[in-house]
């Protein structure tokens, strides 16, 4: 389960008791049930705390899930950029970045339910939460690299590799839920990258 959020990060001045209790609630809840069938009472009453303090700090169901997830994609995104330095071949760093995201959704598959299964996507694309402009920016301009290098394919908008890249780590974690977790999601890592790997390079760049 993924470490709850540190003081400075959420709307509240409460103490980590009541944070931790909140956090462990939203993985909980939100990974098991589906999003709608849950209310901020039902919230509240599972993790012991005041259905009006809730309110009065989050104002919603949605922005109190949405500052939980906010942070926890934040720690994958401070992950990336720690493993990343240092690192120069633009392949190993995007097999890297590619093996990090299988391996946190893997460890946190309660979260990446959350954010892939779980949350109504509609209204998640519709708030700032769902940008994360720290991992776009910090994987759009390893992208850019790799065009502007001559490796990557610079006749596809980056933006599309991009979706690309980010689309195949979705829809392998949730086939991996749908075919019961038999296998660890990270065990296929080489091959999946290698497939990713051919549909962005450029094509006579293929064997290399």
């Amino acid at each position: 389960m993924i470490n709850n959020p540190p003081a400075h990060t959420l709307k509240t001045g409460k103490k980590p008791d009541f944070r931790d209790r909140l956090g462990k609630t939203i993985l909980q809840v939100f990974s098991e049930s589906d999003f709608h069938t849950v209310g901020i009472r039902d919230i509240a009453r599972h993790a012991g705390v005041s259905f009006t303090t809730i309110y009065k700090h989050y104002g919603s169901k949605e922005q109190l899930v949405f500052a939980f997830v906010d942070i926890w994609m934040g720690k994958l995104t401070d992950r990336i950029i720690d493993h990343l330095q240092g690192m120069a071949d633009l392949k190993e760093k995007l097999r890297k970045i590619f093996w990090l995201q299988l391996d946190y959704y893997e460890r946190h598959d309660d979260f990446a339910r959350i954010i892939f299964l779980t949350l109504p996507m509609k209204t998640w694309m519709s708030d700032e939460s769902f940008e994360q402009p720290r991992m776009f920016n910090l994987l759009m301009d390893v992208l850019r690299q790799g065009q502007e290098e001559g490796i990557l394919n610079d006749k596809v908008d980056t933006r599309i590799l991009l979706d690309f890249m980010m689309g195949f780590v979705q829809r392998s974690f949730m086939m991996w839920i749908q075919r019961g977790q038999k296998e660890a999601l990270t065990d296929q890592t080489d091959v999946m990258f290698n497939m990713v790997w051919q549909g962005m390079v450029k094509p006579e760049n293929l064997d290399g």
